[in-house]
């Protein structure tokens, strides 16, 4: 259940688990990104708050996050964040803020449970304090887990937070190059998903 203002509405989380049997296992990515945009539009085409859309992405991420330990791959990345997004209301902005802290919170055992291992990248030092408190326990926690490595990229400002991810990523041998582009070809060479239908230039 979901409040905003004076209104409830309960959303369903969306749960796939079975790989569909017209995918191949052994052809699936290593490492999916996924830049989480056009929530507030799919709310507002709804006629719902913006802040259901958020809640709305954040249900579908946990979706996502249980389709990827359940069918194998390897490394998650989500894109929630970014610097520009500093620029929208600031009722909205608190309320992301307060969402990703509770998020947390509430699902931290859970993904724990389930061996996954979580890293944020970004700017992460102008976050509020509560929330940067739970971005350092999700991550000093589990830490140690050996399933899917989801990283969270928040207040994430372009290529170098990119840069960033591919440096940090377990696949990678200390001697190799850091290189923008032979780091970018080689880490990020999986998939990546857009989460809206608009096209941007």
């Amino acid at each position: 259940m979901v409040e905003s203002g004076h209104e409830k509405m309960s959303i369903e989380p969306i749960t796939l688990n079975a790989l569909p049997s017209d995918l191949d296992r052994e052809r699936l990515p290593k490492h999916v990104a996924v830049i989480m945009d056009g929530n507030g539009r799919w709310a507002r085409s709804r006629g719902m708050p913006r802040t259901m859309g958020h809640q709305r992405g954040v249900d579908v991420l946990k979706g996502l996050v249980r389709n990827c330990s359940d069918w194998g791959i390897e490394a998650l990345t989500v894109y929630a964040f970014s610097t520009e997004n500093w620029a929208r209301p600031s009722e909205e902005v608190n309320f992301l803020m307060l969402l990703f802290e509770r998020v947390l919170r509430r699902e931290l055992q859970n993904l724990i449970d389930e061996k996954v291992q979580i890293q944020f990248v970004g700017q992460l030092d102008v976050l509020p304090p509560k929330l940067k408190h739970e971005i350092a326990d999700s991550m000093d926690r589990s830490r140690h887990n050996t399933g899917l490595k989801f990283t969270i990229a928040t207040n994430y400002g372009g290529r170098q937070e990119i840069v960033d991810a591919c440096r940090r990523s377990p696949n990678r041998s200390r001697t190799e190059p850091s290189n923008p582009i032979t780091l970018t070809r080689r880490y990020l060479l999986g998939i990546c998903i857009r989460t809206i239908w608009v096209i941007r230039i």
